[in-house]
């Protein structure tokens, strides 16, 4: 389109009839006859591709039954930023397909509450915690749905469900337009290329106004969006939609809005929906060949025209086309699914590459027929009450009850006991699932990600990705600890990849590491209600360090006489700060200079091991000793009292008397933190960061956001996640990784070594 505008001169804005007979007419009298046969050749080849195309189509059907139920087949994700409506709109859609026979408030004031919140815990906080799969018909089609958290905490459901979908619905508030979240799921939906329609929500809400969420999507998202409905009122007068490819007004009427009537559109909208459905034109017109044809001959494309159109540019990830509504005040959800039917991919439409392992992992594309050897992905894993719950997507083949399939990463053959298809924490089962399917499989041992095949082929699906935990606490059962402690634990990190658990060797503490703060309330929660361990949790223990600023000699003698052999041993020599070794990444050496045999070479050893033992616990808080350099320069040794033990006390003592000389002093992790929030916000946060001992590295502004790198104290972050968001009104986010150890500042060690002396006294009494 663009490119046709440049050749007529670059005639801005509309192109009217007239100039473009003009422009024709002069390239006519510049150019040889002949050319110009071409034109209306390509133009019969564009539309004779397009006709061949529907004509394999037909024939696909014909050659392979499957192609005809594939066809009937989306497979979609709800997604958007924390309360926009996603499972209302859920549970609207499953009432209008025949799902569910009522329909339930999130919050289950009510007492049932949605029927994709089926954890108490979702219920009570009216917030999604763990993705759900439903399934709906609509018409001729089957529609799998999963149901997304839009907290930032539960980000790896949002990414783990992209990962394995067709198509999604971006939903957005008609107030807030594009949030922090949304731009997540922005950039999740990108990473995985998946095609959305995006369905402005709340719009009964005060202040709604939708074309300013679509021009926050053209900006902010830099999407090419378009609507395809305007609204028939708004905030308490909205009343229903006017469908610009249609040409029609739509209202609901009936109890819960059942009852779709389609009508004329009112006079008085007559103008605007004109002039909207010639931007629809228009943006369509830069994306998609057959409507930029229409567009120039001034004509308006028929309902068939616009659907086809509009399916091509979204399928291909050149256009987003924006529908509206209230799914709270059923409102406008039936022509969105109408949407979903029309303009989102079925399987066949979307390539899904696997890695052949016999070959080494050279890409291969999928063929989504159930004929074809069996190839699945294990999304997500669930603790049922019948044994682990697998979420599987067939990407190729079969999957029968009682069949054998082969998890691909360990070569180990299982056998499938139980297949079902989910409706939230309902189950149905059946016999088999086809390809292009999504289900759940019982009693079968894997890992989330894991890729399964029939035994034929070596095929591994790519992995999602897994972002890093951000946060941690330590975790300590209130009481004795019972077996379902570690049960628990280890429960939860088989089924979230981005909750981890660990040991800290120095304070012995179980760590739990998570996306946030709410994300490890949740499971600690959790453990309370499912396991009935009631857990206390703390902040963890700082990974400080401990090290010297300069050198320092040491000379030492070790004796002891408790009759009959004693202890004797001398060790001379000095200790000096270490760099780290590039080449085998230590800080930490012991050097032997000893001549002369004054120290026999049997208790050299023992000497290093004196050494080793002086790092573990450092002198000024008890922290491991990092960046220092022993060197042995000279000693004594007894013919009788000498032993391997009396030179490993003496090496031990001999450093930490050196230590105590060299300026010690206390290091500190440093996190590379990068926050990005709304500009309005620019000053507060950055204030946040000064409090915390923060050090600016970086700031950038771009457009509506910016943002800003930082090194700061790991001791300076616990809470910070909690700060940040009412700071920035939930509208910014943060991630942070480990940069190095710091010295700390003078006034913060002297506050730690008396609080260290303090732990001791108490020990010792």
């Amino acid at each position: 389109m663009s490119f046709v505008r440049s050749l007529f001169g670059g005639l801005p804005g509309r192109v009217n009839a007239a100039a473009f007979r003009k422009a024709a007419y002069t390239l006519s009298e510049s150019m040889p006859q002949q050319t110009l046969s071409l034109a209306p050749i390509n133009l019969c080849q564009r539309f004779q591709s397009t006709a061949t195309a529907a004509a394999t189509s037909t024939d696909d059907d014909e050659a392979n039954p499957d192609a005809a139920r594939l066809r009937k087949l989306r497979n979609i994700g709800i997604s958007a930023h924390i309360d926009s409506g996603k499972t209302t709109c859920t549970e609207r859609i499953l009432f209008y397909t025949g799902r569910i026979k009522e329909i339930h408030d999130v919050r289950g004031r009510d007492g049932v509450g949605a029927k994709m919140d089926s954890m108490d815990l979702e219920r009570e906080k009216g917030i999604t915690i763990q993705s759900a799969a439903t399934y709906a018909s609509w018409g001729d089609y089957n529609i799998n749905i999963i149901d997304t958290p839009g907290h930032v905490d539960f980000t790896i459901e949002v990414e783990r469900a992209l990962r394995v979908l067709d198509g999604a619905v971006m939903i957005l508030c008609s107030v807030s337009g594009v949030q922090s979240q949304t731009m997540t799921v922005d950039r999740q939906m990108r990473r995985y290329n998946v095609p959305r329609i995006s369905f402005i929500n709340k719009m009964d809400r005060a202040g709604a106004n939708p074309f300013r969420v679509i021009d926050q999507l053209r900006t902010k998202l830099k999407l090419t969006a378009a609507a395809v409905q305007i609204p028939i009122g708004a905030e308490d007068q909205f009343r229903g939609v006017v469908d610009l490819t249609t040409w029609k007004a739509y209202y609901n009427e009936g109890e819960h809005g059942e009852i779709l009537a389609e009508k004329d559109i009112p006079a008085e909208l007559m103008d605007f929906a004109t002039e909207k459905r010639h931007e629809l034109i228009e943006q369509l017109a830069n994306v998609d060949d057959e409507i930029a044809d229409i567009y120039l001959m001034e004509e308006i494309p028929t309902a068939e025209q616009f659907t086809q159109a509009i399916r091509r540019a979204t399928i291909d990830l050149k256009f987003t086309p924006v529908l509206m509504g209230s799914a709270f005040k059923n409102a406008a959800v039936q022509p969105l699914l109408n949407a979903i039917v029309n303009y989102l991919p079925d399987p066949t439409q979307v390539t899904n590459t696997a890695l052949d392992v016999a070959q080494e992992e050279k890409p291969v594309d999928l063929v989504p027929y159930s004929s074809d050897p069996f190839v699945g992905l294990a999304f997500k894993l669930e603790e049922g009450r019948y044994g682990q719950l697998t979420y599987m997507r067939i990407y190729q083949g079969t999957l029968k009850r009682g069949s054998f399939i082969t998890n691909v990463k360990t070569g180990k053959k299982i056998k499938v006991p139980r297949l079902v298809r989910m409706h939230a924490a309902d189950m149905e089962d059946v016999e088999e699932l086809g390809a292009g399917e999504i289900g759940a499989m019982f009693g079968v041992d894997c890992a989330s990600g894991d890729t399964f095949s029939d035994g034929q082929l070596k095929y591994t699906m790519t992995s999602m990705f897994v972002p890093e935990p951000v946060i941690s606490l330590s975790i300590s059962p209130n009481g004795r600890e019972t077996p379902n402690f570690s049960k628990a634990l280890n429960r939860f990190q088989k089924e979230d990849p981005t909750f981890r658990v660990h040991v800290d060797k120095e304070s012995k503490e179980t760590i739990i590491s998570g996306m946030g703060e709410l994300h490890l309330q949740i499971y600690v929660e959790r453990m309370r209600r499912e396991y009935n361990v009631d857990c206390v949790t703390g902040k963890p223990r700082v990974a400080f360090r401990e090290t010297i600023t300069q050198p320092a000699k040491f000379n030492y003698t070790h004796k002891k006489q408790s009759g009959g052999a004693g202890q004797f041993g001398r060790v001379v020599g000095n200790i000096e700060p270490m760099q780290l070794d590039e080449e085998t990444g230590k800080d930490i050496a012991f050097e032997n200079r000893v001549i002369g045999g004054n120290i026999p070479t049997n208790f050299i050893p023992a000497c290093e091991k004196g050494f080793m033992d002086g790092l573990e616990k450092g002198p000024l808080i008890g922290h491991p000793v990092n960046g220092v350099r022993m060197v042995l320069e000279d000693g004594a040794a007894h013919a009788v009292d000498s032993s391997e033990m009396a030179f490993r006390i003496a090496t031990k003592n001999a450093f930490q008397e050196a230590f105590a000389k060299g300026r010690p002093t206390i290091l500190e992790p440093i996190m590379n933190v990068s926050i990005t929030a709304p500009t309005e916000f620019q000053g507060t946060v950055i204030g946040g960061l000064n409090k915390r001992k923060g050090t600016i590295v970086d700031t950038d502004i771009q457009e509506d956001f910016f943002t800003v790198t930082a090194d700061v104290p790991l001791n300076d972050m616990f809470g910070y996640s909690t700060e940040l968001r009412s700071a920035t009104q939930g509208k910014g986010e943060f991630s942070m990784e480990y940069k190095d150890h710091q010295p700390v500042q003078t006034f913060v060690q002297e506050q730690l070594i008396q609080e260290y002396k303090k732990k001791e006294a108490a020990k010792n009494k």
